[in-house]
This record gives structure tokens, sequence and C-alpha cells, in this order.
């Protein structure tokens, strides 16, 4: 009873922080609409066909009249009937990954877990025609002509970002791009794609020891998948964490030197967009020399951008 009264007070304290942020934006910030943001995405390179692999900041983009959906229904437009929209919706229960593994009773469930990833992640998951990758730390949802393709194996993969997973088939498409709106170079799950590509050849261990987690499909049958924690030891190393503003102007700098990043705005947020194959041949011409997402500020320096 107690833990069910601290989970519902949960709930509409989140709910009453949403409405006070909403208010709040709708006062102060500068108002787009779904039109507005259409033209702003084809004006920064999104053409209809394409897949977008989208990482978000819904708040940056200024008050959006018709809230997450109508950012959904924009980019929709953009990419048309024949393009793919693709969003992390992770679930992770523990926090982290690693708390996670830990937890002896988890069992993932697309039918009654949603996600921990915010606004617009959560409005995309119940947009009708999405679907969701089957993974009990890294679900994909997808919407679009290939969102089968892109979800269908994630849970048989052996990683999680690599060979079979939605990252790896999303990187086979023809116009697969990268799309960042409102957010650094930082907040990037296609990096992990690379990680998980080279395995043990990745200029340095990034993993601890692989644990396996459940899930459950629709017709009931439990699968075991792999999950490898990140090593905690590293994660104020990587491009993602707040002090790392150095690593992550260093990618942006490195992106725009060999003429594959655009950049651009929509709405009130500064955006930026790249091609998936080039970005991933980057990163891996980048490794190649020792610079990586985990990459020193003495590395960086060694090696300067456009090198």
């Amino acid at each position: 009873m107690l833990s069910y009264l601290k989970q519902k007070l949960k709930q509409l304290l989140k709910h009453y922080q949403r409405q006070q942020s909403a208010k709040e934006l709708k006062e102060q910030a500068p108002h787009v609409s779904q039109q507005q943001l259409t033209q702003q995405l084809r004006a920064l390179g999104v053409q209809p066909g394409d897949s977008i692999f989208l990482h978000s900041s819904l708040k940056s983009l200024g008050y959006v009249e018709g809230g997450p959906a109508a950012v959904i229904a924009a980019l929709q437009a953009a990419v048309g009937p024949n393009g793919n929209i693709l969003l992390p919706t992770y679930y992770l229960p523990g926090g982290t990954i690693d708390n996670t593994c830990k937890l002896t009773d988890y069992c993932f469930d697309l039918r009654i877990h949603g996600t921990h990833m915010g606004r617009l992640p959560e409005a995309f998951l119940a947009t009708s025609g999405v679907q969701r990758s089957l993974h009990p730390t890294h679900s994909v949802s997808v919407w679009g002509k290939d969102a089968v393709f892109l979800t269908e194996a994630h849970h048989k993969a052996p990683s999680v970002f690599g060979e079979g997973s939605p990252w790896q088939r999303f990187a086979t498409l023809p116009q697969a791009k990268v799309l960042g709106l409102g957010i650094s170079m930082g907040p990037v799950t296609f990096y992990h794609l690379l990680e998980d590509t080279m395995g043990a050849q990745f200029p340095l261990p990034v993993w601890q020891s692989e644990c396996l987690l459940r899930c459950i499909d629709d017709q009931d049958k439990v699968w075991q998948v792999p999950v490898r924690p990140y090593d905690k030891s590293l994660a104020a190393m990587r491009i993602d964490h707040p002090s790392r503003s150095d690593l992550q102007q260093y990618m942006k700098d490195e992106l725009v030197a060999c003429g594959l990043l655009r950049q651009g705005q929509v709405g009130a947020a500064s955006c930026w967009l790249i091609g998936a194959q080039d970005f991933y041949q980057q990163l891996e011409k980048l490794a190649a020399v020792g610079i990586t997402i985990y990459a020193t500020p003495e590395q960086l320096q060694n090696r300067p951008v456009g090198h």
C-alpha cells in the first residue's frame, strides 16, 4: 500500500511539474507551428524518403503549438510515406544499465512498459503505426515504411547496438540520417554502433561483464537478451558527460571540417543533421588514430581537427 501511494504521488508530482513547465514555456518562449517545423526541417536537409534517427530536447524548440504530437507530425510530413522516424524509447527500471542488470525479477514487456526518455518519446509510443523493438534496456521505436525491418530482430541481436540492432539496420538504409534537435554532439546513441561493431578491436575496453535480461514477446515467449553495462570508470570521460564540452565541440568541428554536418535552426533550437554512413565512416577513421568518444583532452590536442 505504501509503495502504491509513493508511486501515485510521484506520478502526480511529475504531471504537475510538466503542467507548470508548459505554462512557463507558453508565456516566455517563441511560438512555432507544425507547418513551420516541417519547413525548417526541410531547410535543414530532411527530405522525402529519409530515415531519421532523432535525438532531441523538446523544450529547446520553444512553445510548439500542438505539443509533442505536432513535432512528430512535422517530422512525418518532412520524410513522407516512404521515410522512417526512429527514437530511443528506453525503459530502465534500475535507472542505469548496471542497476537494471541487478534486478532479478525484471522482465521487459512491450505491452506494459513505457519509456523514461521524456515527453516526445512518450508521445511517439502512442502514435499510430509505431513499432517498438523488444529489448530490456535499449528499446527503439520506429514509424515508417521500414518499421518492422528496423525493430524485429533486436531481442535476437548478440549486442545492443551491433549486428541485427535497429542502429545497424538503420545504417544500411540509403537515406539514413542522424538528427539532433536542440542538443549538442554529446547524447547521440549512434556512436555506440561503432563500439559494438568493432568489439575487441575498439581502441579501449568500455564494457563490464555481460548479463542476461529477460523480455517477453506478444506470444508470451520469454527471451534472454545479452546486455553489457558500460565501465563506470569511463563515464566521466565520455562525450555525453557534462564536463566533456571540449570533446563535444571537437566532434562537431571535425564533422563540419569534413563537410558532413549540416547546421540550422528548427523552432528556437540550434540543430544539426548528418548522413549515417558518412558519420559512421568518420568515426571509424577517428578510431583508427585513437580518437573516440572517450578521448582525453591530451589526445584531442595531439590530433587537431581536420588532420
